[in-house]
């Protein structure tokens, strides 16, 4: 079996969020980040977090089963914190997500797993301008050598120098109803939005 790999991207500078830590908000007793390694575990070989720097990978030293490990090209925001995972990762395949997504579907990650074949990447879309580029699965090699051949500027510009294969979000609706599994958090008062 191909190894999976799971990489959650923790380290964003939290404005959107006050400057709250989004990895710590707290959703049916548990924290955000304690909902997705728990989400995640059954599905992946590995979870790897990353974080800004290794102060920030304290923060998660209460975890079991996780490796954090930091950004390599600072202040390049998702694209950096990719990079330094599929380097870190030891999968073939690797799911990829940011920490402010607590309702992650484990069946919606295994279901991306399932459809990926000689593509380099599956990512959900919901129409041609809108895609879920942070919840998706990657192909490990062919993703670092675009990351380091291409050096793409933005999450648009990575998977337009991929092989993709996009699958309707509203696809997913037979696992997960109500697509909770795409629901982001960008402030405490969304979180009314999903409990």
């Amino acid at each position: 079996m191909t190894g999976r790999s799971a990489i959650i991207l923790v380290g964003g500078e939290a404005r959107r969020a006050n400057g709250q830590e989004k990895y710590f908000f707290t959703m049916d007793g548990r924290t955000f980040i304690e909902r997705l390694v728990e989400n995640l575990q059954n599905v992946v070989d590995e979870i790897v977090l990353v974080a800004r720097d290794p102060a920030q990978c304290e923060r998660f030293s209460h975890l079991g089963g996780i490796r954090c490990v930091t950004d390599i090209r600072r202040g390049r925001g998702p694209i950096g914190g990719i990079h330094a995972g599929a380097l870190a990762a030891s999968g073939d395949l690797l799911f990829v997500c940011a920490c402010d997504m607590p309702c992650i579907s484990p069946d919606a990650v295994r279901y991306l797993f399932s459809l990926i074949r000689d593509e380099d990447a599956v990512i959900p879309k919901w129409n041609s301008g809108m895609m879920e580029p942070l919840h998706a699965v990657y192909r490990r090699d062919p993703l670092i050598a675009c990351l380091e051949k291409n050096d793409p500027p933005s999450l648009r510009a990575l998977a337009q120098s991929l092989f993709v294969r996009y699958v309707e979000a509203r696809d997913f609706e037979k696992i997960d109803p109500g697509l909770r599994t795409f629901t982001n958090i960008n402030r405490l008062e969304d979180l009314s939005s999903i409990s």
